[in-house]
């Protein structure tokens, strides 16, 4: 009986002591001796309202009957933070300062160490890759790892973006998962740097899209073919923490699609239809919840998500094409059911205005060029349709489609008025006026981002002056001619992708064998390729002068157009300055002076390689004010570029360049930025 008694004291004392531990761990002093990751709020929601597979077999595999797949991430070797983005880690309540100072940040940040709370785990999806069905796809380098509720003090803004006030948190890097295929599941660290900048600079230019809170890197590497030339080298691996309401996307509904007619292949939970309504009724319930408490009918209510996700998608490729942005690669696993920009990967920002513009160095056929991105994400949309049918019927999705068009160019008219400063009135030559400054840009192969920053600067007629004053049109002249491309530049981009014996090949096969020409070829890329060979051969035979004179008289003709719309702007108004003041004021908050090119990234990417990341953090600072005009914006380059830039050493982006200069971020790109590839 003593022994047992003595055994209750011992039990209950320890009792009492365990207890007085989760109170002082439970203590507000206790608490703010935590780690800041500690401290986070996860409530994991998406696991809980989705079907989870919880097999942790090794390798790739097919997954059936489940949107997420639990997995474990890998450890990176030795990590070692690269930057952070104050804004986005405020949105889950992480103060930077603290991050940066936090001794285990970069493991918790690349999901080398799991955080209290998270819940590790790969999102299936399927998609259509460059048009062709693929099956099944998935997270094969990302990890959810959970969803951290919002800080109580997060402002009303952001969350009429994100009513579930949950931010979900993502790794991308952090090692295999089920859906990995034949990859390792890393990312090194030249992709993670673009991805990292180019997410908070379109946050920053005011676009829809995922947000990147830190990059981290390592001394884990892996080898990587970048070209796909046979020049493999060994890479830095990185990890990038993503964050956003929700990753879902189009291709998240296609893991339910029957065999494709062409490629034969079917999403891995294809029959799985009442998966389907449970994963459309937590979408439109989570992240769209205006739209599920108004409507008591399931078909109308389903009609009306989708007219919301295709008027987020019509602003936001609108938004693209103002900017000059390229995604690179709109497969429908890339679009987001939010509207959001996802999955940055050979992305670019046009420096000549081009139509045609490809950014993407494996995209052969040119499927998602710049002009092609309207009509592919309408593509895209019709694709969803399909995903929700019979949740959706074909006939309440054929007319919400045709709405697509209408506010894509809405949107996108109403911004280039800002842009051009039109803003008290909206004439019927308005598109005519931003078609033929197109045009313009195209043809003297002006810069598209300084070209619309320097139109702020060009006057109006005032009171008694003509439109076609010589004076004034001779000042905006010069002003745009700034921006125009040399001969040689011309030339360069006039240049066939294809070789010239591939061109001729392909030319006599359509005059001699139409059948076979279509079943190898696209008619359109040919046409295109023969008028870029005209234009070379016109440029061949051009001198710098003649091209000078040409530019010359093609932007005095804009400019002359533009003057007499902008006289139309002022008429009946009594206070022409504050007209003109107010003008200004929205055309430079709309026109940004400074963006993420290819050159700037590049400059970035090569720095970190080295083990400086000042760059990366620099060039982070600049684009999240792209509006200002900042001094001082030359590259303080630490350490020059190595001569074996032109082997790819720099990654993704190759450059045939060795030391240069340092040139402004918010100047035209250097001549070596022609040469940098992105796959």
């Amino acid at each position: 009986m003593a022994g047992g008694g003595v055994r209750r004291r011992v039990l209950y004392s320890n009792t009492l002591l365990f207890r007085s531990f989760l109170c002082v761990m439970d203590s507000p002093g206790f608490a703010r001796r935590r780690s800041s990751f500690e401290r986070l709020r996860f409530n994991n929601v998406a696991l809980r309202r989705l079907p989870v597979d919880e097999s942790h077999a090794p390798g790739a595999r097919p997954v059936r009957g489940a949107c997420f797949s639990r997995v474990t991430p890998q450890p990176l070797e030795r990590p070692q933070l690269v930057a952070v983005s104050s804004a986005a880690l405020a949105l889950l309540g992480l103060d930077a300062r603290e991050v940066v100072g936090e001794p285990l940040g970069p493991e918790y940040l690349s999901g080398s160490r799991v955080m209290p709370g998270s819940q590790p785990a790969a999102h299936c999806y399927s998609g259509y890759q460059f048009g062709q069905f693929a099956g099944q796809l998935g997270d094969g380098a990302a990890c959810y790892l959970g969803e951290v509720e919002a800080p109580d003090d997060q402002s009303p803004e952001l969350l009429r973006e994100n009513p579930s006030r949950r931010w979900e948190v993502q790794v991308k890097g952090s090692g295999p998962t089920p859906y990995s295929r034949q990859a390792d599941g890393r990312k090194v660290l030249r992709s993670s740097v673009r991805e990292f900048l180019c997410s908070e600079a379109l946050f920053a230019l005011g676009l829809p899209t995922t947000r990147a809170g830190s990059i981290v890197t390592s001394d884990t590497h892996v080898m990587r073919d970048v070209f796909y030339d046979g020049n493999a080298r060994m890479e830095r691996c990185a990890a990038v923490l993503r964050i956003a309401p929700t990753f879902i996307r189009f291709g998240s509904f296609e893991i339910f699609k029957q065999a494709d007619a062409v490629t034969g292949r079917q999403g891995p939970s294809c029959g799985c239809d009442e998966i389907r309504t449970q994963m459309l009724d937590y979408v439109v319930e989570t992240f769209f919840p205006e739209i599920h408490a108004s409507h008591t009918d399931v078909v109308e209510r389903n009609a009306a998500f989708f007219r919301e996700v295709t008027r987020r998608t019509a602003r936001l490729v609108a938004q693209w094409q103002c900017v000059g942005f390229c995604h690179g690669v709109l497969n429908t696993d890339n679009m987001s059911i939010l509207g959001l920009t996802l999955d940055y990967g050979p992305f670019g920002f046009m420096d000549r205005f081009d139509p045609d513009f490809v950014c993407n160095a494996s995209d052969n056929s040119g499927r998602y060029k710049y002009r092609a991105q309207p009509e592919i994400c309408h593509w895209n949309l019709a694709r969803l349709a399909e995903a929700l049918s019979p949740n959706l019927p074909s006939e309440r999705a054929g007319p919400l489609l045709d709405e697509y068009f209408p506010l894509y160019n809405a949107f996108y008219l109403g911004t280039m008025r800002r842009k051009l400063g039109l803003l008290r009135k909206e004439e019927p030559e308005d598109e005519t006026l931003i078609t033929n400054l197109l045009q313009t840009m195209h043809n003297t192969g002006a810069d598209f981002t300084n070209t619309f920053r320097s139109l702020s600067q060009i006057l109006g007629p005032v009171q008694g002056e003509a439109a076609d004053d010589t004076e004034a049109l001779e000042r905006a002249t010069e002003l745009l001619l700034d921006q125009c491309a040399s001969l040689e530049e011309m030339r360069a981009s006039s240049r066939p992708s294809m070789h010239p014996r591939e061109l001729a090949m392909l030319v006599s096969m359509a005059q001699s064998n139409p059948a076979l020409f279509h079943v190898l070829s696209d008619r359109a890329m040919l046409t295109q390729q023969l008028e870029k060979l005209s234009r070379l051969q016109e440029l061949m035979e051009t001198t710098e002068e003649e091209l000078r004179r040409q530019q010359r008289e093609n932007w005095s003709s804009w400019i002359r157009q533009y003057r007499q719309r902008l006289a139309h702007e002022y008429e009946g108004g009594s206070d022409v300055q504050g007209t003109w003041e107010e003008r200004v004021r929205v055309m430079d908050s709309t026109n940004p002076c400074v963006v993420l090119r290819n050159y700037i990234a590049q400059n970035a990417i090569e720095a970190a390689e080295k083990g400086d990341f000042s760059e990366v953090q620099r060039v982070l600072k600049v684009l999240e004010k792209p509006f200002c005009v900042q001094r001082g914006l030359e590259r303080e380059r630490s350490a020059q570029r190595d001569e074996g830039a032109g082997q790819g050493e720099a990654g993704e982006e190759r450059s045939d360049t060795g030391s240069h200069a340092p040139v402004p971020y918010d100047s035209k790109p250097p001549a070596w930025a022609s040469e940098l590839c992105v796959t």
